[in-house]
């Protein structure tokens, strides 16, 4: 298998209201902190959220509610954000669309820029959240996940729990703009 990570990709550069600038290859973006769309999909399986212990080359190891990808540019067409996330729940989580529980519903979005202490790249984005239910439990793929952790609603507020310690910097945003 050839590795997602290292695969040549197009994302959109935007500005602070989520405006199209254009498109920049994705590592560009991360290693020279553009500002670009980005999207974090949410699952949740009987009233608990699912957390990714994400395997990443940017921000590896901490808590991600529950995917986190971009929209990409493919054969000069721009993917729309539903295809984008059913993309990265498959990709991610080996989620089929039949395994969602209703709608995908757009909860708002956070701006934010990060740097990561233990690699050379930045998240700054203008990120859409998304929130899903669904049907059964997934079985998620390695390539992307060390494992998995199931929270509360109340566990993710905690913001003196070891959960919200651990959260990625847009999950921080998330909790703090009170989206969920």
């Amino acid at each position: 298998m050839k590795n997602y990570y290292d695969e040549k990709q197009y994302i959109e550069k935007v500005d602070k209201k989520g405006k199209h600038l254009g498109f920049i290859e994705k590592w560009e973006a991360h290693k020279k902190g553009v500002l670009h769309r980005g999207f974090g999909v949410i699952l949740v399986y009987k009233n608990y959220y699912l957390l990714q212990h994400r395997r990443h080359p940017a921000f590896d190891a901490v808590l991600d509610l529950s995917s986190a990808s971009h929209q990409l540019q493919k054969r000069g067409d721009f993917e729309n954000l539903n295809e984008a996330v059913i993309n990265s729940l498959k990709r991610e989580w080996n989620i089929k669309e039949e395994d969602l529980r209703g709608e995908i519903k757009n909860l708002g979005y956070v701006y934010y820029k990060s740097r990561d202490p233990k690699s050379i790249y930045t998240e700054h984005e203008y990120c859409d959240i998304l929130i899903v239910e669904i049907n059964k439990f997934p079985k998620p793929n390695l390539d992307f996940a060390y494992g998995y952790s199931l929270a509360t609603k109340e566990e993710l507020y905690n913001k003196k729990s070891r959960i919200f310690e651990n959260l990625s910097p847009w999950g921080k945003k998330m909790i703090e703009k009170k989206l969920l």
